[in-house]
């Protein structure tokens, strides 16, 4: 019964507190990252490739916006030239997380969406479709919140002012 009660107390928590279990990225992994990107500028096509995806993912799982849009903007500007199903999966799953992170949850939701298509057992992206689909469903519940209370509010001005005319 207690373990219950506490899963319960963890949910509302979590529910309030827009806690997810994406990692964040700090500065000082950002700039190692795109100093061994620039590093990369000599080095082979795939070792570049590979050195922009992770400094993509570093970017994108920032606390900064600016960060995050450009690592969107990293991402998309590398995906038309993408061909292997593997690659495409991570960018498309990155761009979904970038999303989630500027609060475009629609758009983060069909990146995501077609990340499963190609590999539908995929565990991380099926962990951000729920943590999309709860965002979602959290910021429904607060609007509604706000618009009943704001009815309220309407209902009891005047429900007041028509007690004054009597």
């Amino acid at each position: 019964m207690e373990a219950k009660v506490g899963k319960f107390f963890d949910s509302v928590t979590n529910f309030f507190s827009g806690s997810d279990q994406l990692p964040w990225c700090d500065a000082d992994i950002i700039a190692g990252c795109e100093k061994e990107a620039a590093e990369a500028d000599n080095g082979s096509d795939e070792s570049k490739k590979e050195c922009l995806t992770r400094f993509s993912w570093a970017l994108v799982h920032s606390r900064r916006t600016e960060d995050v849009e450009r690592g969107i903007a990293m991402l998309e500007a590398s995906i038309a030239s993408t061909n292997d199903p593997l690659k495409m999966r991570e960018k498309l799953y990155l761009l979904a997380v970038g999303h989630f992170r500027r609060g475009d949850y629609s758009r983060s939701r069909e990146l995501v969406e077609q990340c499963l298509l190609i590999e539908p057992e995929w565990r991380q992206a099926q962990s951000l479709k729920k943590a999309i689909e709860d965002r979602i469903t959290k910021d429904g519940v607060i609007g509604i919140g706000i618009a009943v209370s704001a009815a309220g509010l309407i209902a009891g001005g005047i429900a007041a002012a028509l007690s004054r005319k009597k």
